[in-house]
């Protein structure tokens, strides 16, 4: 698909990636342990005008959502090897399923769907894909954190499926801003960007 070619609204959804309270909150589990970066708690704001804009247009609104899986009698949740050495502070409760934390932060409640993501894509055993098929998706808006974590993993995995994506180039944030804009570079080859500001005016939203 041309990158000149309007969007379909109803075959358009904007995706967030780990926009939820124990990544941006100050009372989640990242901000209880001082983990956050420069501008990633403002990233829900800058998106919402987009989601509105795909709403009104009769598109949707996607959340997927970290999550560590809880063991049986309330021990250790699973944490991948990699991440428990990157972030020794996550305990029992963070990301649980069904928890405050693991919800999308209140300005973007309620999704109108919610996947549960326990890697960094969000295409990897999760749901997300069967929704998009079963409703017609063929367009993704791509935000949130971290973008050379999850964002990209989803935006590429989303590229090899087939789907067109626009990511949001101030709708995702890493915890450095250098990595995140070498993240932007690398990504040029398999995805349109679009700031929040001019998402919201691409044809067929305006």
């Amino acid at each position: 698909m041309s990158h000149d070619a309007p969007l379909d609204p109803a075959r358009t959804a904007v995706l967030t990636i780990d926009l939820q309270n124990d990544f941006l909150h100050p009372e989640g589990a990242y901000g209880r342990a001082g983990q956050t970066g420069p501008g990633l708690p403002e990233l829900p704001a800058r998106v919402k005008p987009v989601i509105d804009a795909v709403r009104a247009a009769g598109g949707l609104f996607v959340s997927a959502q970290f999550t560590l899986v809880p063991r049986p009698g309330g021990a250790e949740p699973l944490i991948a090897p990699h991440l428990k050495a990157l972030r020794p502070f996550l305990t029992t409760g963070d990301f649980a399923p069904g928890s405050w934390g693991n919800a999308a932060v209140d300005l973007l409640q309620p999704p109108d769907h919610t996947v549960e993501k326990v890697a960094y894509s969000a295409f990897y055993q999760t749901r997300l894909e069967y929704i998009l098929k079963a409703l017609g998706i063929e367009t993704l808006i791509v935000g949130g954190i971290v973008t050379n974590g999850g964002v990209a993993s989803t935006v590429r995995d989303a590229h090899m499926r087939g789907y067109r994506t626009i990511l949001l180039t101030d709708g995702c944030g890493a915890f450095k801003p250098e990595v995140h804009d070498a993240t932007l570079i690398a990504l040029a080859s398999v995805t349109e960007q679009e700031s929040c500001e001019d998402a919201r005016r691409l044809p067929g939203l305006a």
